[in-house]
């Protein structure tokens, strides 16, 4: 792989993590959450991922394993590769507090009317910073290798990631806000918890790249798909739900399907 494909999988990874950034921007400086957009959003990101994890990525995953061991259990591997990202994504998810989870969903108004203890305030604030390292450590991994293996690809996984993660703003601007009443303390502690994201990057380079082959590729890639249809099932749909915009949220990921199918096809 050349330097300018490694350069621009991890610049994606960075934009992807400092969406959050924008979150605690709309926590900070606005009163009321967009529960129309918001939902749209997030189904939208959800159509995304859901699409490139069946269409693209798994078939893509198949394709290197089967070349790797074979066409006999080379779908065999893919299979158990994508259950083994599922199950990565969800022990990371069981591990983190549901108090602090990131993606319990907060709107900015809730946030605004509560008036708890400022010590309170600032444990959830940085436990939720912490919580959301956590969650975009497998994610930035799966964007640098997307983008390695196929760049569109990798630009399309990154709307998605960058649309999920601002909600993840949100959560942990708020309450730090509130405990320290410093919107730049906020802002940057919001923003450097994104940076989890190109982490994952650079260790995929340092520690996985190295071993680039059919088997290496196929594994990740098939994982990946499970981390990403994990996400979209489990967090952004149902976090588009509870914004109470329950059809929006099924429009949002429909057409999120439809643009990332019709950019493809444009694409190859």
């Amino acid at each position: 792989m050349s330097t300018n494909t490694v350069l621009f999988a991890f610049g994606l990874t960075v934009i992807a993590g400092l969406a959050t950034g924008i979150g605690s921007l709309l926590a900070l400086f606005t009163r009321s959450t967009n529960t129309k957009f918001l939902s749209a959003a997030l189904g939208f990101s959800a159509g995304v991922m859901i699409y490139v994890s069946f269409v693209e990525i798994l078939p893509e995953a198949d394709n290197s394993l089967s070349l790797a061991l074979g066409k006999g259990s080379g779908p065999w591997a893919t299979f158990a590769a994508f259950i083994g990202g599922i199950i990565l994504i969800a022990l990371i998810d069981r591990l983190v507090p549901a108090a602090e989870n990131p993606h319990e969903i907060t709107k900015v108004e809730e946030l605004h009317q509560k008036a708890p203890k400022k010590k309170q305030m600032m444990r959830t604030g940085l436990l939720t910073a912490m919580a959301i390292a956590i969650h975009n450590f497998p994610e930035g991994l799966a964007t640098f290798v997307s983008a390695i293996q196929d760049p569109s690809l990798g630009v399309a996984i990154t709307v998605a990631i960058a649309i999920h993660n601002i909600p993840e703003g949100i959560a942990v601007s708020a309450p730090v806000f509130f405990a320290t009443g410093d919107r730049k303390k906020a802002f940057w502690l919001s923003f450097l918890s994104g940076l989890a994201e190109p982490l994952g990057a650079i260790v995929g380079f340092l520690f996985l790249m190295r071993f680039v082959n059919d088997l290496v590729f196929g594994v990740l890639f098939a994982m990946v798909a499970g981390i990403m249809v994990f996400i979209a099932l489990d967090e952004l749909l149902p976090a588009a739900r509870e914004y109470g915009e329950e059809h929006i949220s099924i429009y949002g990921a429909i057409a999120g399907m439809i643009v990332m199918g019709v950019s493809l096809l444009l694409l190859n």
